[in-house]
């Protein structure tokens, strides 16, 4: 383990050089992971582990796009790939990656083929912190751990692929064994984690529900919509808008940021940039603070749970996803910004 500085605060992180692949070999050799959901995290994770060497099945519905996505992934029916309940009674490890209503709906199944001494794995708190409206209370002779990969399912693959792995957070809720955090650690560095850092379910799910809903899309887009709509209204055209919006960030600012810095930006910005920049950070930062402080009391209240759960296990919620998605997808930025992606160099040379 390291002691890392982090702006004054130092943590303790894990990496491969601490815990390597190898350890976590070993660490699992008796184990059979069952990864149950082949939907937005189970592809990367299993594939991941599968390549590292560790005993990998998967948990999926037949019939289903997920089913045949995993057949074409290499896992075959009746060997490495079941239905979700004869998976999970062959594991030792469940890794519980379904929808957090899809969680909900399954747990008095996966629940009855959790054998004495098993772990249950999640990739986020959800399920467990907000157990009063979940139901999800794991019985008292397993492990409940959890590994969150600090990026998309997509992530997790295409940054194991290129070598750089994706950053995860760990936890343990509950250690029946003596054995949670070397399967935990194990687990982490098997899915291809740059590092692992410690939290709690509690401070997992709290970060992941208010980043998501905030900086990472809810607020980006509310941001990205509010400055093109601006510019269009003033006659700059739809091109002129999505570069100056979105694809000047995306394609250059935020991967300069990724590798530096906001710091470093600042600093390597022209002047006319540096001081605007500096002059209206805190004029933004002023106008959504509120906005974020009442978003974290409402995620820790559980406001935010109820509406996921009410709206995610309604009958018609695919049929009114699919309509505000559309709205998304044809909004004028977005149409905007698929004619711009398909004028870049790589796109015109296909």
């Amino acid at each position: 383990m390291a002691i890392i500085d982090f702006g004054g605060t130092p943590e303790t992180v894990i990496t491969d050089t601490e815990f390597t692949v190898q350890k976590a070999r070993e660490t699992l050799e008796n184990e059979v992971v069952a990864v149950i959901g082949y939907g937005v995290q189970g592809p990367g994770q299993a594939l991941n582990m599968r390549d590292n060497g560790i005993s990998v099945i998967i948990g999926q519905r037949e019939g289903t796009a997920s089913w045949d996505k995993a057949v074409e992934d290499g896992f075959v029916p009746g060997k490495t790939l079941f239905p979700i309940e004869e998976a999970a009674k062959k594991a030792t490890i469940i890794q519980y990656l379904l929808s957090d209503a899809g969680q909900v709906a399954l747990w008095p199944t996966i629940k009855a083929c959790l054998n004495d001494g098993d772990a249950l794995y999640f990739s986020h708190g959800f399920g467990i912190v907000y157990r009063d409206q979940t139901g999800i209370i794991p019985p008292e002779n397993v492990d409940v751990i959890l590994v969150a990969p600090k990026g998309s399912g997509t992530t997790v693959r295409t940054n194991f692929l290129d070598g750089s792995g994706i950053n995860s957070s760990f936890a343990i809720h509950q250690d029946y064994t003596g054995r949670a955090e070397a399967r935990t650690l194990a687990l982490g560095i098997a899915i291809g984690s740059g590092y692992l850092f410690s939290t709690t379910f509690e401070k997992e799910v709290y970060s992941d529900l208010t980043g998501e809903r905030g900086v990472l899309m809810g607020c980006l887009a509310g941001v990205m919509n509010a400055q093109y709509a601006v510019l269009r209204k003033n006659g700059h055209s739809p091109s002129e808008a999505f570069n100056e919006t979105v694809e000047e960030l995306t394609q250059s600012l935020i991967r300069l940021v990724a590798q530096n810095g906001m710091d470093w930006m600042y600093a390597n910005c022209s002047t006319t940039a540096q001081r605007g920049a500096l002059d209206w950070a805190p004029r933004f930062q002023a106008a959504v603070a509120p906005v974020f402080e009442d978003l974290y009391k409402k995620v820790i209240s559980g406001e935010e749970t109820k509406r996921t759960l009410d709206c995610n296990s309604a009958p018609d919620y695919r049929e009114k996803l699919n309509k505000e998605l559309a709205e998304v997808h044809n909004s004028e930025m977005w149409r905007a910004g698929a004619a711009v992606r398909s004028l870049r160099p790589e796109n015109r040379r296909k």
